[in-house]
């Protein structure tokens, strides 16, 4: 007698498969974007100093993301290719944050709906506009949404309480120094006690530096001259 196979409805499938993917993305420590009159900072709890979550994906565009480290690595790594190829292909200002995430969230979206395991990531995809009014922020989940997002996001394990915690608070006119403050405060209320400079990965896509490249890390020194320490 041939058994039937085990059947699972297509709406239990994707709820354990979003439950799996948040699960996995709320062990991650979390990670803060926000911009600020000069550009955008990109923060994130991070003590390990080679395994970055912080990232230059092309000249004006900066990657942020949570979870897997091997996952979003991989994500990373196809972003820069994606990025370079088109800027090669065409012209350097066809690559845009809103085509890189329309990418991201294909990939993502796909393996989450054909996949026996879905990615246990978070991205969120910056670009620095030439004039503040253009700066654009894109978050992604695991499933493949898109979020627009206007003056700072936040995305990992606790980033519902970082989001309540900058509510209604605008950092695009502030200078780095004080969003800088506001986005570890931010960060460290969800933890424990206070974050050591160590513990913090920092970057900038900056709009005054020169040349194309606007992405720069910010050094444990320099951030902690910021935060006044």
């Amino acid at each position: 007698m041939t058994q039937a196979p085990f059947y699972v409805s297509p709406e239990q499938l994707m709820k354990d498969r979003a439950d799996f993917a948040r699960k996995g993305i709320a062990r991650g420590r979390s990670v803060v974007v926000l911009r600020f009159a000069e550009g955008i900072l990109l923060l994130a709890e991070n003590p390990s100093p080679t395994l970055h979550k912080i990232a230059e994906i092309y000249d004006r565009i900066g990657f942020a993301a949570v979870g897997k480290y091997n996952e979003f690595e991989t994500l990373r790594q196809a972003g820069v290719r994606y990025a370079d190829l088109r800027g090669y292909s065409y012209d350097r200002r066809d690559v845009t944050a809103r085509g890189l995430t329309n990418a991201y969230a294909q990939t993502l979206a796909g393996v989450f709906t054909t996949e026996s395991k879905p990615f246990e990531v978070e991205l969120v995809v910056a670009e620095l506009g030439v004039t503040p009014t253009e700066d654009q922020l894109y978050r992604i989940t695991y499933d493949g949404s898109v979020i627009d997002e206007t003056e700072h996001v936040a995305i990992g394990g606790q980033a519902d309480a970082i989001t309540d915690r900058l509510r209604g608070i605008v950092t695009s006119t502030q200078a780095l120094e004080p969003v800088l403050r506001l986005g570890v405060d931010a960060l460290a209320a969800t933890t424990s006690g206070p974050l050591a400079v160590t513990d913090l990965e920092a970057a900038v896509l900056d709009r005054q530096a020169p040349g194309h490249r606007k992405f720069r890390r910010l050094p444990d020194a320099v951030v902690a001259d910021l935060r006044g320490q």
